[in-house]
């Protein structure tokens, strides 16, 4: 069969004989040296327009034809171990060997997941890879952003004589979260809008009372006057102020959609700083905002972002009430991947460790008064922009919240 190249190789000569003989013929029948000057000159210059405009199918006809009639150079070709290897270094889980003594790394996940910037303590989660029996189960590990939860599965394998297991790690942490807060939400929306329907009716009716007590004044003995208007005032009150704290729950489940913006951190610091650093310096203590770049820039909703800001350093505050030099740490910098890290750090107490798991659960808080609501708002203002919130401890003392974008 003929190829195309050959095709073309051969349209391109005999269109150039057929020029060349038709100016020959046009020069024989008219006997003149200018007319032979002329049709020479215009031969050329079609020969040479006809020439680079074949050339272009010639070389598109070549490359086609190695591309369908060539077969792939064996240098090139994947062996079928080669392309096992390629799909199991890709795999969308962490994959790990385990021997009697130590685990290894199988996949890019798993060497990405051990690596300096992951894992707080890479032995520590080996620890726990070896320790596994098979069963499928959670783990937890530290990382740089704070713990987060894993599934892992084991099988063993028999290679011959020797045996070995194969364990895969599944990261799921940010997952959890968001399926956790979205439940929050559902449930903080059911609640208040019950108990509002109840409150509602027994508030009017106790104000009604009231007024209904004082009309008829003259009519009642003044021990039971006085008893009916106490239990009103009391019921009014209480109805008012659980009102007032239902009201306030209402922001976990009602919150705005985001609108996204482009964001210039240092700009964001800079207000902060002149809001809040004046009540750090008043008691003795400082503030201090850094970005790692003046041209750190996030896409967030700007009032939401810097409304979780304002959070954590009033939490920061209240939480270093009584440090004699109390101070506040604010970075910005670019984490592994290009993603934007926060990092809000002060030198209080911090959070013990028993209860760091439920810090940012609604209706929970560390504080006598407190009605956890603050960090439960922050991560949903977070999560809402695209981003993770993770209390991560701190070496020298202090608490240590960690904002990836």
């Amino acid at each position: 069969m003929v190829s195309e190249a050959a095709r073309w190789k051969s349209l391109v000569l005999s269109s150039s004989l057929s020029l060349i003989a038709l100016g020959g013929a046009a020069v024989y029948a008219v006997d003149s040296p200018r007319l032979e000057v002329v049709v020479a000159l215009a031969a050329a210059t079609l020969l040479a327009w006809q020439w680079r405009a074949m050339g272009h199918g010639w070389r598109a006809a070549s490359l086609q034809g190695q591309t369908q009639d060539a077969p792939m150079p064996p240098e090139l070709a994947l062996s079928p171990a080669q392309i096992e290897n390629i799909r199991l270094e890709h795999a969308p889980v962490a994959l790990f060997r385990l021997a009697a003594d130590h685990a290894e790394p199988l996949n890019a996940r798993a060497r990405r997941l051990v690596a300096p910037g992951y894992a707080s303590s890479p032995a520590a989660l080996y620890q726990q890879l070896l320790s596994h029996q098979g069963e499928r189960r959670w783990i937890r590990f530290e990382t740089e952003r704070g713990v987060e939860r894993a599934l892992v599965s084991c099988s063993r394998l028999g290679l011959g004589a020797q045996q070995e297991r194969l364990l895969a790690l599944l990261p799921l942490e940010n997952e959890l979260e968001a399926e956790t807060l979205r439940a929050w939400q559902q449930l903080v929306h059911v609640l208040t809008h019950e108990i509002m329907n109840s409150l509602t009716p027994v508030a009017s009716l106790s104000r009604s009372a009231s007024e209904l007590l004082d009309d008829n004044d003259a009519s009642l003995p003044e021990s039971l006057r006085q008893e009916l208007e106490l239990t009103f005032h009391t019921i009014s009150r209480r109805a008012d102020s659980l009102a007032d704290f239902v009201s306030s729950y209402r922001s976990l489940s009602s919150a705005p959609e985001p609108k996204p913006e482009i964001v210039a951190i240092s700009q964001l610091f800079e207000r902060l700083h002149a809001l809040t650093a004046p009540a750090w310096r008043a008691r003795g203590g400082e503030a201090v905002f850094h970005a790692e770049s003046p041209s750190l820039e996030l896409r967030a909703d700007g009032g939401q972002l810097e409304q979780a800001l304002i959070n954590l350093i009033k939490n920061a505050f209240e939480a270093t009430a009584h440090q004699p030099r109390a101070r506040l740490e604010v970075n910005a910098t670019l984490a592994r991947g290009g993603r934007l890290r926060l990092e809000v750090a002060d030198n209080g107490p911090g959070v013990p460790d028993e209860l760091i798991e439920q810090i940012f659960t609604p209706f929970y808080s560390t504080k006598a008064k407190g009605r956890g609501i603050g960090l439960a708002l922050v991560r949903q203002l977070v999560n809402s922009n695209g981003g993770t919130v993770r209390y991560a401890r701190k070496l020298n003392g202090g608490a240590r919240l960690i904002l990836t974008f």
